[in-house]
């Protein structure tokens, strides 16, 4: 008797409905605060206070746009003392959490402002300010004399903090820790990130063709990422040609050629949740060449993906990964990124990394609900062609649940030239 095909990972849609179960908002911010504050319960502080903006989104559940978010202004308070997190944001994003982060008291939303990365010089005060306030909360807790974990954090404000009595230390380890295992309701997210990449892949396929700029498909791939609901692309790679090797982690403006390798990352989220899909293509035509460094790529990737299920090391990964030198590179510093797993959430690198150059000396358990990329590339002997390839995997009890579904057990070709 064949045995049931078990049901594919949800990617249900963008909107709510009365009549499915989807993502459960409310208990997506339960869950991930209840882990923020479980790490600092199991831990030595009396509060984090994070300036992530990842960490920030996990905590408190708010989010504003990239180009403020990261300028280490907005900051969030955990304390051991409060249920909820205290916020400062950016000018008028305090109103609007306010009316519409109703999970958060109102008193939690607070303005700050910092000096957005050295803008405002550190004399004008406001960062005085900002610790006294928040040491002045601390001692109201009765955790002044608690350390303070701290996951970032701009020099100035560090010194500002130690002069004013506060005995910081790093709190970035624990938060990635309470990160690295996702709900299902993160995973639904994740999983929806996956399949509108899918999407995106098949119309880069139709469009992949000689005279092509990789810029086009750049913003090819960020007009359908928006139109099909991303809030944020971070990047798209496009390398093409003479480009694929060595791998240069951007995209230009070359003009496609019949012939070409061509690979691609794209990188976007949804609901905060990241991708990180590569997927390699040829123009037209394969070499010989093209198509066996394609395979010994996909190899080395069902290698890892086997091995990949609650218990195993990460260690045992990137063993069935080939060392720097068996392909051309002088060590594993200089080849870091290459043949390389990482951990995928509101981040693009969350734990576990994987990879020869640390896992082999400090492995991290696989546990289930982790959720990661493995990426591998080969370079062809022709000397400027290569494969990169790139899986998004669950883990669960059962082993790997892949995320990226574009077909790539073998080299596509697209728009194959005609015999005639």
């Amino acid at each position: 008797m064949t045995q049931p095909t078990a049901r594919p990972l949800a990617a249900p849609g963008h909107t709510a409905v009365d009549y499915e179960e989807r993502v459960d908002f409310a208990r997506l911010r339960a869950y991930r605060l209840a882990r923020a504050r479980a790490a600092l319960e199991d831990g030595e502080c009396g509060a984090f206070l994070l300036f992530d903006f990842y960490n920030i989104r996990y905590t408190t559940q708010t989010w504003i746009g990239g180009a403020l978010g990261d300028k280490m202004t907005r900051y969030a308070l955990l304390t051991r003392d409060a249920q909820d997190p205290w916020l400062w944001d950016f000018g008028s994003a305090v109103r609007h959490h306010q009316l519409y982060s109703n999970w958060l008291p109102d008193e939690n939303c607070r303005p700050g402002m910092l000096g957005m990365r050295g803008a405002v010089a550190p004399s004008a005060g406001l960062m005085v300010s900002a610790v006294a306030e928040i040491a002045g909360m601390l001692r109201d807790a009765g955790l002044a004399d608690e350390p303070v974990g701290a996951d970032i954090v701009e020099p100035a404000f560090l010194f500002e903090m130690q002069r004013q009595g506060l005995h910081v230390v790093d709190c970035q380890q624990a938060m990635l820790d309470a990160r690295v295992i996702k709900n299902v309701d993160e995973i639904v997210l994740l999983t929806q990130a996956a399949a509108m990449v899918d999407g995106v892949y098949a119309d880069i396929v139709d469009a992949l063709r000689p005279g092509v700029r990789e810029n086009e498909i750049v913003a090819l791939a960020n007009k359908r990422l928006y139109e099909m609901g991303s809030d944020q692309v971070e990047a798209v790679n496009a390398i093409s040609g003479e480009r694929c090797n060595p791998h240069p982690h951007n995209f230009t403006d070359r003009i496609i050629r019949p012939g070409d390798q061509a690979f691609f990352d794209i990188i976007h989220s949804y609901n905060g949740y990241r991708t990180c899909y590569y997927r390699t293509f040829a123009v037209g035509r394969a070499t010989d060449s093209q198509r066996a460094a394609y395979d010994t790529a996909r190899a080395w990737m069902d290698a890892a993906i086997a091995k990949v299920k609650p218990g195993v090391g990460t260690d045992e990964i990137a063993a069935v990964w080939p060392r720097a030198t068996d392909f051309g590179f002088a060590d594993e510093l200089a080849a870091f990124g290459l043949q390389f797993g990482h951990g995928l959430g509101l981040g693009l690198h969350e734990r576990p990394i994987i990879s020869r150059l640390n896992s082999m000396h400090e492995p991290i358990e696989l546990r289930e609900g982790m959720v990661f990329a493995l990426e591998t590339y080969c370079p062809a002997d022709d000397g400027f062609s290569a494969a990169r390839i790139e899986e998004e995997v669950v883990v669960t009890a059962e082993g790997p649940r892949v995320l990226t579904l574009y077909p790539a057990e073998n080299l596509v070709v697209a728009n194959p030239f005609s015999a005639t």
